[in-house]
């Protein structure tokens, strides 16, 4: 084992509650921070709640404190009069440029919570990769229909067209909103219909595979991990490895929540940037940062 190796194993030991976890603990009370909304079972709405977040976070939880992306993206598309949403989609320009899937990996609430389901004591499944690579572009297709084409050209007899993601599929949603609303509010557990047991079957099939499978809403279904892996090769946040430092033990690989081939491909639209690689890795071939967009200097950044 290297000296390097070694360091790491003891750091790791002694770390605790790691770096990712502590900034994802962060950021999910810091976007849902108004304690007074669960409390009350009222939806806040102050002022910056016209402010998107970069991550989805539902518009409806109680302790939301600012717009989700995709939610405001829906709204401005199906609205009476329909305008081009020069701010929401200049935002999610902005932090998919800046940061790629990193928001995904490090601070975007319902990937803690998958993280925290796999954590769970039980058999893990690892999809055939036949069914894995076709089951990726699912997130594009929801991103194209339900973000974008039924907003846009559904008709509907009021003229506006509801968000129809966060409508049927959105288990963020579920799990921020609409759940808390109904356990706080008795009259609307009168008004819960098919829609709601349709989405808590959707958010109760995506916890139990959360079990079984690391992050599957991230991987096959979340249409803002789909926009932002768009972004991922030329983002100013990147991941590098170092061919020279690399013995192939495939370490990273395996311990890649997003299955990312991290030898092959370590700039794939598919990696969240969540540094289990690096952490793993036993020659510290593998470096990130905001650097690490600069090629030639032979060594991996951000160690």
């Amino acid at each position: 084992m290297s000296r390097v190796h070694r360091d790491r194993m003891k750091n790791k030991k002694g770390a605790g509650i790691s770096f990712q976890r502590k900034i994802q603990l962060l950021f999910a009370v810091l976007v849902n921070g108004y304690a007074a909304g669960f409390a009350r079972g009222k939806i806040f709405t102050g002022k910056s709640k016209a402010v998107c977040v970069p991550v989805l976070n539902c518009y409806s939880c109680p302790g939301a404190l600012g717009a989700c992306p995709i939610g405001s993206l829906q709204a401005v598309l199906g609205g009476v009069n329909s305008h081009f949403p020069f701010y929401v989609l200049g935002l999610m320009m902005l932090f998919g440029v800046v940061l790629g899937r990193l928001v995904c990996g490090l601070l975007c609430p319902f990937g803690l919570v998958q993280d925290l389901l796999h954590k769970i004591p039980s058999p893990k499944l690892k999809v055939p990769k036949k069914l894995d690579r076709p089951a990726r572009y699912v997130k594009y297709g929801i991103l194209l229909v339900f973000v974008v084409g039924l907003p846009l050209f559904a008709a509907t007899d009021t003229g506006v067209r509801p968000p129809y993601f966060c409508k049927y599929i959105c288990p963020a949603g579920t799990l921020g909103g609409g759940i808390p609303l109904l356990l706080m509010n008795p009259s609307l557990q009168k008004l819960a219909g098919a829609l709601f047991q349709w989405k808590a079957l959707v958010l109760l099939v995506i916890v139990a595979a959360s079990v079984l499978i690391s992050r599957p809403f991230c991987r096959y279904l979340c249409p803002l991990g789909a926009f932002y892996a768009l972004f991922n090769r030329f983002s100013f946040y990147q991941m590098r490895l170092d061919k020279g430092l690399c013995i192939d033990c495939k370490a990273c690989e395996r311990a890649c929540p997003m299955a990312v081939a991290v030898t092959a491909d370590i700039g794939s639209g598919e990696c969240i940037r969540c540094g289990k690689c690096r952490s793993v890795c036993p020659t510290g071939a593998i470096g990130s940062g905001f650097s690490c967009g600069v090629k030639g200097s032979g060594k991996p950044c951000g160690k």
